[in-house]
């Protein structure tokens, strides 16, 4: 549908922006162009309906080199939806998205047939919006216009440059959900710059991602979370994604585990054991000698009942551990044993009794935590824009 082949832009300064650039961009897709400030993103984009012209190389819609048509009816040929939405304040909401059909001189009663189904397609009905102004809606319902506006005269290429990063959370995620389900009905090609890898995994058929003025990978989201090329991909997807997608589906019991629970020796008293719950804030201690190996585990209880012995250690009022599982064990088959035996915590071995860890239902929530509000807890700063 939309082919770059060997496209380069520098500018007067010698500034080289787009390096050597081949793509092929499918009929009917969204396609995300994504990567760091200044890797060229939004200049590739502006390519495609001559915003910017390239240096060097070409670019094909179907069989048509752009160069040798007119910007201006190439443009009213491609939807276009920014940032900042550019509304136009004077007009209603009818009239903005009815701006391109007029231009492109549509029967009047076609656009507000047209304008009325678009509406309709948002949720904006159209007798309550139709005429109103933007300054009357949310930022929310301006970008929904912004979008229905792009598609007006019913284009066969959309370019969304950023167009949800000026909303909140909440509306950007509500105008995702759109857009996908919007694809679904209209199945147009549709080329979006992001900064924001979590938006671009989830509204995305191929994802291309960029640094520098070049290609780095393209691929399905699912390839590129399966499969990144590079450290520098892996970095920009950030590790916390990658670990939601690829591991928390079955993670092992060593991702999870606490490797430092309290432990004792079986020589420890009474009284310094009891000491030593207190200091860990727990009510038990798994017994381990002197080689790591696993002996058994004590309870507050059990110590409390024997105190009064003095001469007695742990050793002799530890009970046998019954339930351990190996390095390397499925978290589901950890967390349906305990639910089994009704254990608050599980013991992690070696084939040799050496002990590993300890999982318990606090290090199992933490580590959901961890992998699900990486972006909560600041590890993305776009999300929050």
């Amino acid at each position: 549908m939309i082919k770059f082949k060997g496209v380069n832009k520098v500018y007067e300064d010698g500034h080289k922006v787009l390096n050597d650039i081949n793509l092929e961009l499918k009929e009917g897709e969204i396609t995300v162009l994504i990567g760091p400030s200044g890797c060229g993103k939004t200049t590739t984009m502006k390519l495609i309906n001559r915003l910017i012209n390239p240096s060097s190389g070409e670019i094909m819609i179907h069989q048509d080199n752009i160069a040798t048509l007119d910007p201006i009816e190439l443009r009213r040929k491609i939807g276009y939806v920014i940032q900042n939405i550019g509304l136009f304040p004077h007009m209603t909401i009818a009239q903005n998205v009815g701006v391109v059909p007029r231009l492109l001189k549509w029967d009047k009663l076609k656009i507000e047939a047209r304008v009325e189904e678009l509406l309709e397609l948002v949720g904006l009905k159209p007798d309550i919006y139709r005429n109103r102004y933007p300054s009357e809606l949310s930022g929310g319902q301006q970008q929904r216009v912004g979008v229905i506006r792009a598609l007006a005269a019913n284009p066969d290429v959309i370019l969304m440059d950023e167009p949800f990063s000026a909303l909140d959370p909440i509306s950007r995620e509500q105008l995702q959900d759109e857009l996908v389900r919007l694809q679904q009905d209209i199945k147009k090609t549709i080329v979006f710059v992001t900064h924001d890898m979590d938006e671009a995994i989830k509204i995305a058929d191929t994802i291309i991602l960029m640094k520098d003025g070049e290609i780095v990978q393209t691929g399905h989201p699912e390839q590129i979370l399966r499969h990144p090329a590079n450290e520098f991909v892996k970095n920009f997807i950030g590790q916390k994604r990658l670990q939601s997608h690829n591991t928390l589906e079955a993670p092992t019991v060593d991702e999870v585990m606490v490797d430092n629970p309290a432990t004792a020796s079986p020589s420890r008293g009474l009284a310094a054991a009891m000491k030593l719950m207190e200091k860990r804030r727990v009510d038990s201690l798994l017994i381990v000698d002197k080689n790591n190996k696993l002996q058994g585990s004590v309870s507050i209880y059990r110590v409390l009942d024997q105190y009064g012995e003095e001469s007695k250690t742990v050793a002799d009022v530890m009970k046998p551990v019954e339930h351990v599982v190996l390095t390397g064990t499925s978290l589901s088959v950890a967390l349906n044993m305990m639910t089994e035996y009704q254990l608050s915590n599980l013991a992690v071995v070696r084939d040799d009794h050496y002990f590993v860890g300890l999982i318990t239902r606090g290090s199992v929530v933490s580590h959901m935590a961890d992998v699900y509000s990486s972006e909560i807890i600041g590890g993305d700063a776009h999300a929050a824009i």
